[in-house]
């Protein structure tokens, strides 16, 4: 694929977007927005700014979480308890395209900031709402984290070990998959319609609901059978030997997915074993046995050794690499996902960049996360604000000026 113009600008340039989300889900959504090109500001509380600023480890002076999830966006230290500042954000919803929010159901109705005040500003706003449970049900405001959502959808059940249950997930799924995800698609999704409406409107996104497309399958075979297996008994977990990981003499360890015939025959031959070609969709005692006689056979080699006697063929059989091996890796290397980079009070980083690659538009260089409040001033004058309006809004604490700080 050719490389995008770099005159050509990011895909969207012009979009700005009031950031009202803090932690994880919704700063990760809307830094994969700004580095898409949208002007993201970001809104905080002075005496509660987002949690993520707090959080080891640091970066330099800056938390490495709050760093991975809130690059290239400005920051606004406003007062929204305050009936200023309350003026100060409608303002600024006039000249936005979408608001992105992330308090529990009607929080925002209660200060007065809710969808129905905002479109007094400006109909066309888009009104983002993320939350864990969604904006109604029985559990639309009870608090909750990653691992509740994974459970409440039952794919915490799906991710179980025969001799201990379910197992939690080394990363947070609901939080990326379930909410940072859903979040940019009703984003874009919104936009879209108002291109055809030229009206706003709220968008109602659950990380709860968000997860249960991931069970799409799971509950396809429930439908089909009436049967709720366990993980490993379920062909994709653990049921079909051509589908599993392995551990090899090193410690390391090989991911094998040779599902189709093809790929199934070429493995076979690889480990010597012909006798298999015609088992691959064994199951039961059978694929147990498969599986205990393919856990000898990888230990017999190294995970490198492995995959070069591989070579070239082609069976579906990749590394399961550590974190620590990324970089270096030739493949990972070559996409130029990851990057390294120096910022101000973080000194050198380590990044994911928005994972698209578009022919014609290039994304943003990524820049550094704001400071608390480091562009106040700047976007409040961007606004129409005069500079007596914003040395007032200074003095009286609605606007907290980092440039000060």
């Amino acid at each position: 694929m050719a490389s995008p113009d770099p005159s050509h600008p990011p895909p969207l340039k012009g979009l700005r977007i009031l950031d009202l989300t803090r932690l994880y889900p919704g700063p990760l959504a809307t830094m994969m927005l700004a580095e898409m090109g949208a002007d993201v500001i970001k809104i905080e509380d002075k005496i509660k700014p987002d949690y993520m600023r707090s959080y080891p480890p640091f970066v330099g002076e800056l938390s490495a979480g709050y760093v991975a999830v809130n690059r290239s966006k400005r920051s606004l230290v406003l007062q929204l308890n305050t009936p200023r500042g309350q003026e100060v954000f409608f303002r600024l919803v006039k000249k936005a395209d979408i608001v992105v929010e992330q308090f529990r159901p009607g929080t925002l109705d209660e200060l007065g900031l809710g969808y129905e005040e905002a479109i007094k500003s400006n109909p066309e706003i888009i009104y983002v709402s993320l939350t864990g449970y969604g904006q109604s049900g029985p559990y639309a405001n009870k608090a909750g984290h990653d691992i509740n959502y994974l459970g409440y959808s039952g794919l915490l059940s799906l991710n179980a070990a025969e001799s201990h249950g379910p197992v939690i997930p080394g990363f947070q799924i609901a939080d990326v998959a379930g909410g940072a995800y859903m979040t940019i698609i009703a984003c874009l999704t919104a936009l879209h319609a108002r291109n055809f409406t030229g009206k706003g409107q709220k968008v109602d996104v659950s990380m709860l609901d968000g997860l249960l497309p991931l069970a799409t399958l799971q509950l396809a075979h429930f439908q089909a059978t009436g049967q709720h297996l366990s993980s490993w008994e379920l062909p994709l977990s653990g049921g079909l030997p051509a589908y599993g990981v392995f551990r090899c003499a090193d410690g390391k360890y090989l991911a094998l997915g040779a599902l189709e015939p093809k790929f199934w025959r070429s493995f076979c031959e690889m480990i010597k074993k012909p006798e298999w070609i015609n088992k691959l969709y064994a199951m039961g005692e059978e694929a147990q046995r498969m599986k205990e006689e393919m856990k000898k056979i990888f230990l017999s080699r190294t995970r490198d050794e492995w995959l070069s006697l591989q070579g070239e063929q082609d069976m579906c059989l990749t590394p399961v690499l550590g974190i620590d091996e990324l970089e270096k890796d030739t493949h990972i290397h070559h996409r130029n996902v990851l990057f390294r980079k120096v910022f101000p009070h973080s000194g050198e980083i380590l990044g994911v960049r928005v994972p698209l690659h578009f022919s014609h538009n290039r994304l943003r260089v990524p820049s550094a996360p704001p400071l608390l409040g480091e562009h106040s001033v700047e976007v409040l004058r961007e606004a129409g604000f005069t500079q007596e309006e914003i040395q007032s809004l200074v003095n009286s604490g609605i606007v907290l000026d980092g440039r000060q700080t």
